[in-house]
């Protein structure tokens, strides 16, 4: 995949997007952003995708032990097949320093897709609706 940044060079990082040649915008935090120290999202949402993402398809990633085939096209990450469950790969405890993906690199398409800031520098309002259900502190809006 070629990507390239949507951040100017002076830009000091706190969400990495990059945008793929067919348009999508992936996201990566970098080690000490606020995902470090949270993982709600990790542990509510379903997270479906497209089964050529998993590591028996060409060019596929996701290892397939971690993922549920929901259908002939569709996978989800074990342990999020109902919603509201913690995916396999999440690793530490909600809401305290040093819980990660355990696959990060390897992570299917929604965990790099969901942003923790929006376009304008406001925290993503699912991310902030989480957060507070878990009794986490809300985030504060970052400079565009």
């Amino acid at each position: 995949m070629s990507a390239t940044s949507r951040q100017p060079a002076s830009f000091i990082p706190i969400q990495i997007e990059h945008q793929t040649e067919d348009g999508r915008v992936f996201i990566d935090m970098p080690d000490d952003g606020p995902c470090t120290s949270c993982g709600v999202c990790c542990s509510h949402y379903r997270v479906s995708f497209v089964a050529f993402e998993m590591d028996v398809s060409p060019g596929g990633t996701v290892p397939s032990e971690l993922v549920s085939q929901v259908n002939p096209v569709m996978a989800c990450m074990k342990g999020t097949e109902t919603g509201g469950g913690r995916c396999i790969a999440l690793r530490g405890d909600i809401g305290r320093p040093g819980i990660g993906c355990a696959i990060y690199d390897n992570r299917p398409t929604p965990c790099r897709e969901f942003p923790v800031w929006m376009p304008d520098g406001q925290p993503n309002p699912d991310c902030q609706r989480l957060r507070a259900a878990a009794g986490l502190a809300p985030l504060a809006a970052r400079a565009t």
